[in-house]
């Protein structure tokens, strides 16, 4: 059988602020840690893997022996959002973050957008998606015009009522924004946020939709491609590169969903390189500071994680790790700059080990593209000499 590496990206799992958190406003972040601090973990299989060793996590101790190696990552991108860490992780280093717009876009940018798609917007404000439609959902009703807001991300997002504005409307929106906002200014990405439901019960749908610039640089999904070894991609990880190196692609509907799809394809024996987003930490959790839920669904991964591990072949390498942060447990809504962890493991893994603090994002994708027989990346130091 052909060697195969599966990359589980767990969205925004954060691992301890940076050094250089403060000028992102990120001071005290500990996604992991500080959820540990405030609601009791059982994580079980990831305390197993190292994950304590790796974090200091109140009620995950590091285990007597780890079954993987363990350490963390820290950036080298300017930025904390998903588009530059998931190309960190391929590795592509951006030297300058992605344009933000921490006051609202600019009047022409908007008053071209308008005029385009034939209505005025709602909103143009930095919000959290799930405040700014409980603030504006029920004018965008009334009148169907699109609710546009922004983050600390570089991102453009549009939010409208599916029963208001049909999905393929909203689409062709974002189609106009991607246009004016991402080949027109080099914004991050534009997003589609669909919602549903009554006044005071809104609620959005998995018909969310990125369209993201496509990576400035070579990516490991181009050059494995290139080189006839396939890319797998679960939930959000084709939206994020563009479509650009990957063979297959399954949107997901929740992380239960995504390990589903997650383990549908190693049990269909999927070749290559299976690349999968659990999106819900981020969005459902992480953006809405709700501290609880973010715990619990770290545990119903840690619950579902054996599911993959049991499916390691003699030829598979595994990797968990995290694309930035977002501490809930903070007053701020959006990413954090901090340290992502790292677990790597495989049967033929002698015994775990720490990987201590690596210095990119990009060993990530230089140790695959050893593993897989690609030729080296341009960024990154390969783990392959301490795996083994």
């Amino acid at each position: 059988m052909a060697r195969r590496a599966i990359l589980l990206v767990l969205d925004s799992v954060g691992a301890g602020a940076l050094g250089d958190a403060d000028v992102y406003g990120d001071v005290g972040s500990d996604t992991l840690g500080n959820i540990a601090r405030a609601v009791p973990l059982a994580l079980p299989t990831l305390q197993s893997l190292g994950l304590g060793a790796a974090v200091t996590m109140p009620g995950v101790p590091p285990p007597a022996r780890a079954r993987a190696c363990w350490g963390r990552m820290a950036e080298r991108s300017a930025g904390k959002d998903s588009v530059t860490g998931h190309w960190e992780l391929a590795g592509v280093v951006l030297e300058r973050p992605f344009p933000t717009f921490p006051h609202g876009f600019p009047p022409d940018l908007m008053a071209a957008f308008e005029q385009r798609i034939g209505r005025p917007a709602l909103g143009n404000v930095v919000a959290s998606g799930t405040a700014i439609i409980d603030e504006l959902g029920v004018a965008h009703v009334q009148s169907g015009r699109p609710i546009v807001y922004t983050s600390a991300d570089s991102v453009f997002q549009i939010a409208a009522h599916e029963e208001v504005v049909p999905i393929a409307t909203l689409y062709d929106w974002c189609h106009v924004a991607y246009e004016l906002a991402v080949e027109g200014l080099g914004l991050g990405r534009v997003i589609a946020r669909p919602f549903v439901g009554p006044p005071g019960a809104f609620t959005r749908t998995a018909n969310r939709h990125d369209y993201a610039m496509p990576p400035v640089a070579e990516t490991l999904l181009d050059r494995l491609t290139a080189r006839g070894v396939p890319v797998h991609a679960v939930g959000k990880v084709s939206d994020l590169f563009a479509g650009r190196g990957v063979t297959t692609s399954r949107s997901t509907v929740s992380d239960d969903d995504g390990m589903t799809a997650l383990t549908g394809l190693m049990d269909d024996g999927a070749q290559g390189l299976l690349f999968a987003n659990l999106v819900d930490f981020d969005t459902r959790y992480g953006h809405r500071n709700d501290v609880a839920g973010y715990a619990a669904n770290l545990m119903r991964f840690d619950a579902r994680l054996p599911e993959v591990l049991d499916r390691l072949t003699a030829d598979d390498l595994l990797i968990v790790t995290a694309d930035h942060g977002n501490d809930p447990t903070t007053p701020s809504t959006d990413h954090s700059r901090e340290y992502v962890p790292l677990l790597v493991t495989a049967q033929w893994l002698a015994e775990g080990r720490p990987l201590g603090d690596r210095e990119t994002f990009a060993d990530v994708g230089q140790t695959v593209a050893e593993y897989l027989g690609v030729g080296a990346l341009a960024h990154g130091t390969s783990l392959l000499s301490v795996l083994r």
